[in-house]
């Protein structure tokens, strides 16, 4: 089991970026690949960006020119930064252990014109 806390959401500007972070711990921490997600208000949540225990990212092609996932191992924590943020942005982002398929409580991201 993989334990998830999302963290660095908030209410921000149009145009600005976010950082969130999602710390990972658990004793089947060690080498999970971690994926964020999003849910928008009354809509499904979507898949944005993955990345493995080696490091490789992939992302959802919507959010690839302004998405970037990365993780710190020596922090257990992995991040998802967004740049130019617009209203559409505006959701709960959860970040997921794939191996395990838990979950975090999510951090709400409010975007502001």
């Amino acid at each position: 089991q993989v334990q998830l806390v999302e963290s660095g959401g908030g209410l921000v500007q149009v145009g600005s970026s976010l950082k969130l972070s999602c710390a990972v711990s658990g004793s089947a921490a060690s080498g999970v690949s971690v994926a964020w997600y999003r849910q928008a208000p009354e809509k499904t949540r979507e898949w944005l960006a993955t990345i493995s225990a080696a490091r490789l990212p992939r992302y959802d092609q919507s959010v690839k020119s302004r998405v970037t996932i990365s993780r710190d191992d020596a922090k257990n924590t992995v991040y998802l930064q967004i740049d130019n943020l617009s209203p559409d942005d505006t959701g709960t982002y959860y970040c997921r252990s794939v191996q395990t398929g838990d979950w975090g409580q999510g951090t709400q991201v409010t975007v502001s014109s």
